[in-house]
């Protein structure tokens, strides 16, 4: 799946409050919790399968990109969310750079080919300088969002 399909104008949060990781995995649950991708009553068990497989490794893969996920047996269909922090999160990134660009995604639980081609198709777009930058320059969510619908430039 590419960002354009798990990703609604309400999974857009362009100005994340957290100062690390873990902060900001649980405010972008949060967010999927109060737009209705989430119940309530799963939220904890979310954060913690998260976290979990962000204590393995940091999904901090460099160019200012963090890209949390999980695969869980509480959802149907691949879920996302976009959060932006331009002030950068600590979230001991390969680079060690802050991360600016933070998309965490879920899985159902067993759909491992759809995971890692999520996964790598999310990554893709992200390496890509002028998508980061339309995206960190963008003025609100609905900005982000029309970044995000555009085609992938081909290269």
């Amino acid at each position: 799946m590419i960002l354009s399909e798990i990703i609604r104008p309400d999974q857009i949060l362009p100005d994340l409050r957290a100062t690390n990781r873990w902060e900001a995995i649980e405010e972008l649950v949060d967010k999927l919790v109060v737009c209705g991708r989430l119940r309530e009553a799963d939220r904890d068990a979310v954060i913690e399968v998260v976290k979990k497989r962000e204590t393995s490794m940091s999904t901090g893969i460099g160019f200012g990109i963090g890209i949390p996920h999980a695969s869980v047996d509480l959802i149907d269909e691949v879920i996302g969310i976009l959060g932006r922090s331009k002030a950068g999160i600590n979230f001991e990134a390969l680079d060690n750079q802050p991360v600016k660009l933070v998309v965490l995604f879920l899985v159902p639980q067993g759909q491992f080919q759809r995971h890692l081609h999520t996964l790598a198709n999310i990554a893709k777009r992200l390496h890509n300088k002028e998508f980061r930058q339309a995206l960190e320059s963008a003025p609100d969510a609905a900005a982000m969002m029309q970044a995000i619908q555009q085609p992938a430039a081909q290269k």
